[in-house]
């Protein structure tokens, strides 16, 4: 499937926002992407870098407007969308949230941020709750994607998760500033190595509330490759052709979900495993015995 990166600026205009969404989603269907991924609260301005932010002015619950121009959206442009959005779950409660809606403009599932950063201009453990949906996979045409959003990225065990339940792609829509490009390249590289699976990160441009947005969106092959270079700092949309036989090969060649070890893992989530394989949990895979095969 051939994916589309939309790095853009969003503004504080929602009706412009979305006509230019509109263009960039429309350009890129003309160009032959079948999915169209959008950055990080992608359609809001970044008002978490205001003073004392506010999610309620710009909060939408399921069901409602944005929910239904993305859906109307999807099914005339004929692409999936993977659009980033500040959600409304129940009154007082939001979430930093992605919607999957597929090119028939039906609703495939949401994704809800589940690691929340604190830190000047990105206050989100204050505004947001954690999500609580875990970390689901959506099947679009022959693709099973993935989504984190921003923070997440830093943390190994939902891309890990993602990859055991099917994922070829993650998508990593982002809203990252300063100078922090190759911190974000470099992990981008390791969790795509580390797990046989296409990232693809899609970072905000522009300048809002003292932050500047430096775009630099990328595609990691499974073997770790870039497909290309990443987008340099401005609007524009990146074209990629994702193979899901290259997910194969790169298992193949290097087999780390094989070779992994769940047992010895247990203390990272904190739970006591029994010592022997009598005792393990329905389902869970046992360790070969010393000197034996994987």
């Amino acid at each position: 499937m051939k994916i589309a990166l939309v790095q853009f600026a969003p503004g504080g205009d929602t009706e412009r926002t979305r006509r230019k969404v509109e263009q960039h989603v429309r350009a890129a269907r003309s160009r032959g992407a079948g999915l169209v991924c959008l950055p990080e609260l992608g359609c809001h301005p970044w008002f978490l870098a205001e003073r004392d932010p506010d999610p309620a002015p710009h909060a939408v619950s399921p069901g409602g407007d944005l929910e239904g121009w993305a859906r109307a959206l999807a099914r005339d442009a004929g692409v999936a969308l993977v659009l980033p959005f500040c959600e409304r779950s129940l009154q007082g409660v939001y979430h930093n949230s992605a919607l999957i809606v597929e090119p028939d403009g039906s609703v495939a599932g949401r994704y809800r941020k589940v690691h929340l950063p604190d830190i000047p201009g990105w206050p989100e453990r204050r505004v947001f709750a954690p999500g609580d949906l875990g970390f689901p996979v959506f099947r679009v045409g022959d693709l099973t994607l993935g989504v984190q959003l921003g923070w997440d990225h830093f943390f190994p065990e939902g891309f890990r998760c993602l990859a055991l339940a099917g994922a070829h792609v993650v998508f990593v829509p982002t809203a990252a500033a300063y100078a922090t490009r190759e911190r974000w390249l470099a992990m981008g590289v390791s969790h795509a190595i580390a797990n046989g699976i296409y990232v693809v990160r899609v970072n905000r441009v522009g300048s809002e509330a003292g932050l500047d947005f430096y775009g630099h969106s990328f595609v990691v092959r499974p073997d770790g490759d870039l497909v290309a270079e990443p987008m340099p700092l401005g609007e524009g949309v990146f074209l990629a052709e994702l193979d899901v036989g290259a997910v194969e090969e790169a298992r193949r060649t290097w087999p780390f979900l094989r070779d992994r070890r769940p047992r010895q893992y247990a203390a990272i989530a904190g739970v006591p495993w029994p010592e022997t394989a009598e005792g393990l949990p329905e389902g869970a895979p046992a360790d070969p015995p010393a000197g034996g095969s994987p």
